[in-house]
């Protein structure tokens, strides 16, 4: 893969990182810890509704201007929220922030559009499986600074500092791609003026060999492990861990073995068999799902086992996530590249947003559900919804099979 490629997907990727880091590991301990319920910490979730709409400016982004225009513009934008950020206080401006972090995310959901957009363009088949490797590996590092790096020295900086940096981020970020060579123009008359056919552009969407299948894969693959993702670690706060501890175990630990797990995807991805890597993954996760099921029902604080089983099924779970995370990207982008470059964006913002739908859609409800039936019986779901998704996977597509001898 070339020089250029590996900085220009890694800065992208890793700033493009920040925000969800922001919000999915710092935001919730930060707000349990001044009291909120479950509930309303999981409906906070709500605020990457942007990313299931984007959607709608995908095509705008595939049809008019240049990507470095369009990354440009949104990355200026998420500066300008950052400097807002900086101004307000969680604790007294919560519907402030609430507001702001809701612009950030549609934002970064038009980053998102153009960074993938010339990936999709840039990658050639050969180089897709270390290609989203990068794009996991630098999402996972900015989510990673900007959560749990945060988390663990929140007691050192202020909630200003952390936007003040975040701000430099970006500034840095804008100044490297105003120099990123220009792709080829996507303007209206070129393509045709598709984004005025909302229903023909979607018709060629569907029509793309592997895309219904791949829409399925993508609502349901992550949806038990999502549940217990966000849920694992409020019971271990319930039950004796600090925020601290979550913090460098939840977050720095598990997120290096995250990207470690991501690293080994992408390495795996040429050298054996897509379809048979993920259903061995997908059983995998199912047991360490069960295990931490189990000590729902027996967990003891006090005893040395009990919090080594939990800080390993923690590890296991991101790196096996980090695996299956790579697969699915990779598959989503060989998916995308036999569409007509003329909707790739559209094409791949449109698997990706089904992605955002399936996690954030049971991340919201994940806290309810905790709260309604209570731990073990809200695990006891989230096994059930991780078993249908292997079922779905022990059925390829032609498409998924051609993908797995690449």
């Amino acid at each position: 893969m070339a020089p250029f490629k590996l900085k220009l997907f890694s800065l992208l990727y890793f700033v493009q990182g920040m925000p969800y880091g922001l919000q999915s590991s710092l935001l919730p301990i930060y707000l349990r810890t001044s009291g909120l319920t479950f509930t309303k910490i999981s409906l906070t979730k709500l605020l990457y509704f942007p990313w299931l709409l984007k959607i709608l400016w995908a095509p705008f982004v595939d049809q008019y201007g240049t990507k470095r225009k369009w990354l440009l513009c949104s990355m200026f934008g998420l500066f300008l929220c950052c400097l807002v950020m900086s101004r307000l206080t969680p604790a007294m401006d919560f519907p402030e922030m609430a507001f702001i972090l809701l612009v950030m995310n549609f934002f970064a959901s038009v980053q998102d559009i153009a960074v993938d957009s010339i990936a999709v363009h840039l990658l050639s088949s050969e180089d897709v499986g270390y290609g989203n490797t990068i794009q996991v590996v630098a999402y996972k590092m900015g989510s990673l600074l900007a959560g749990a790096g945060l988390l663990t020295v929140m007691d050192y900086i202020s909630w200003n500092m952390i936007f003040v940096v975040f701000c430099f981020a970006y500034v840095i970020a804008m100044i490297i791609s105003y120099f990123t060579p220009e792709l080829e123009d996507t303007s209206e008359a070129k393509n045709g003026l598709l984004v005025l056919k909302p229903c023909k552009l979607l018709g060629e969407v569907l029509k793309v060999p592997g895309t219904v299948w791949s829409l399925i894969y993508v609502i349901i693959y992550k949806l038990g492990e999502q549940g217990s993702v966000s849920m694992f670690p409020m019971f271990l706060l319930e039950h004796g861990f600090s925020s601290t501890e979550l913090g460098f175990w939840n977050g720095i630990v598990a997120m290096g073995f995250s990207i470690f797990g991501s690293c080994t995807g992408g390495i795996l991805m040429p050298k054996y068999n897509v379809h048979s890597l993920i259903m061995i993954l997908f059983v995998m996760r199912l047991g360490n799902l069960s295990l931490q099921t189990l000590l729902l029902l027996w967990f003891y604080y006090e005893s040395f086992i009990m919090k080594g089983a939990a800080v390993l099924s923690i590890i296991l779970q991101h790196f096996l996530s980090g695996l299956i995370t790579t697969l699915t990207f990779s598959i989503m982008m060989l998916c995308t590249q036999k569409a007509d470059k003329r909707i790739q964006a559209t094409h791949y913002t449109f698997l990706a947003s089904f992605e955002v739908l399936g996690k954030l859609t049971f991340s919201a409800v994940a806290g309810i559900l905790v709260d309604w039936i209570g731990f073990p019986s809200s695990f006891c779901i989230f096994l059930l919804l991780s078993f249908l998704a292997l079922l779905h996977v022990l059925n390829p597509t032609e498409m998924l099979s051609k993908q797995s001898k690449q």
